[in-house]
């Protein structure tokens, strides 16, 4: 049965920070700017989500915990990474200076890096799971941050940034790279993670779930980035427009927006059909449609 949202992050909270090296050492600086941005909080969804998906396939959380936080490592290094000034230049990220304005860029550079490679050793170094399962967390995890996910979705909202395409087409795909890939590997390291024997149809409707959610996940972030405030979201709304970056809600409009959100959720909400006992998930996922940060 599934623990509420509170015990899967007190969870993940304690097993994060022990994971880490010593930032005693003497590159102790890129460590703290590591922990810094770990440390900001932030929702904890792709966690959960794996913590989550364990348990309803029946298996252990505790079992899932290391791959729980590489997805969430994985996530820390690809926000820092966003933030730069190459790329989307933003100054603030959960109510608190950037990573690069609180370390300087090439810290903050190495810092995402570093995330990056321990996100791998942490779902590599699971001995709660057989390697099999582990190997198969790892592979989830190289696919959601390479060229077809994180790397991939980041170049195409680049190029659309510059007029290299044209946006209609390709900002569903983005925000699949973008925001979906990782969801999807969260989720997965789940499944993988309960070594369950039914797993190759629990896989299948839990990348279903993902792909959905994920892009119900953006829309709503680009809703908020015209509707909200910078008190609630701890960073500059409307930073999207005045950087000329296309949005869901710059292509097709708000009302258009909130439609695709809401029903992107219901076609997630119809992959957990084939799942016993998803109420938690199914309360999750209706209250990150109608968040306010």
């Amino acid at each position: 049965m599934s623990r509420n949202i509170e015990e899967y992050i007190s969870m993940i909270e304690g097993r994060l920070p022990e994971l880490f090296p010593a930032d005693k050492l003497p590159q102790g600086t890129v460590i703290k700017a590591s922990e810094y941005s770990l440390e900001a909080g932030g929702k904890r969804i792709r966690p959960v989500l794996t913590l989550a998906f364990c348990e309803m396939c029946g298996g252990s959380a505790e079992n899932a915990l290391d791959a729980a936080c590489a997805a969430e490592y994985l996530h820390t290094y690809s926000l820092i990474h966003d933030d730069l000034p190459c790329m989307d230049d933003d100054d603030m990220r959960r109510g608190k200076p950037s990573c690069h304005k609180a370390f300087g860029e090439a810290t903050a550079l190495l810092a995402g890096d570093g995330l990056l490679t321990l996100a791998f050793g942490a779902a590599a170094g699971n001995k709660r799971v057989s390697p099999a399962a582990a190997v198969k967390c790892v592979s989830a995890l190289a696919e959601a941050g390479g060229f077809t996910g994180i790397v991939g979705g980041q170049q195409l909202d680049k190029d659309m940034e510059n007029g290299g395409f044209e946006t209609a087409p390709l900002i569903l795909p983005m925000y699949s790279m973008k925001t979906s890939a990782l969801i999807k590997a969260a989720c997965l390291c789940g499944v993988y993670c309960a070594q369950s024997p039914d797993e190759p149809r629990r896989a299948e409707a839990a990348a279903a779930y993902a792909e959905n959610l994920g892009i119900a996940f953006q829309i709503v972030d680009d809703i908020l980035d015209v509707t909200s405030t910078e008190e609630e979201l701890g960073k500059p709304v409307g930073s999207d427009t005045e950087q000329g970056k296309n949005t869901f809600v710059s292509v097709y409009g708000l009302e258009i927006a909130e439609a695709e959100a809401a029903d992107y959720t219901r076609r997630a909400l119809a992959a957990l059909e084939s799942f016993d006992d998803s109420a938690f998930l199914k309360e999750l996922t209706e209250k990150l449609l109608s968040r306010k940060k």
